[in-house]
């Protein structure tokens, strides 16, 4: 059986409960372009895992509670709310959607619109 774009995606937002910088930069094309919309983009499958890695030195993980997804012609659109678990610290829960273009069974683009201050607060 051929996993659908729809599933992969689904797939790799479980995979962030217990991430694996090496693991999750997999499911990507080793051009592919992860970008947090009010941040800069992060370019190349070495760098999205870099990404990944400095992430992890702040957090355990994250849940991604995915509302609705939908999916058509390679691209998988979720509405979701990730609960980042802050090491030694609350969970943070932010409201997200993102984007996927899935290419040959890989992501080559993710994008992630959220409001940056709900991040800013958490720390503040």
């Amino acid at each position: 059986m051929t996993r659908t774009p729809g599933d992969l995606v689904t797939e790799f937002c479980k995979l962030w409960a217990s991430p694996d910088p090496e693991k999750l930069a997999s499911y990507f094309t080793e051009d592919a372009v992860y970008h947090n919309i009010p941040m800069a983009a992060v370019h190349g499958r070495a760098a999205i895992k870099e990404f990944i890695a400095g992430f992890l030195a702040a957090f355990d993980g994250i849940d991604f509670q995915i509302h609705r997804q939908v999916s058509s012609d390679g691209i998988v659109m979720n509405e979701r709310t990730d609960v980042m678990r802050r090491q030694g610290g609350e969970d943070i829960p932010l409201p997200v959607m993102g984007v996927f273009e899935v290419v040959d069974g890989q992501i080559a683009a993710w994008r992630d619109y959220f409001d940056m201050a709900a991040i800013t607060s958490a720390f503040g």
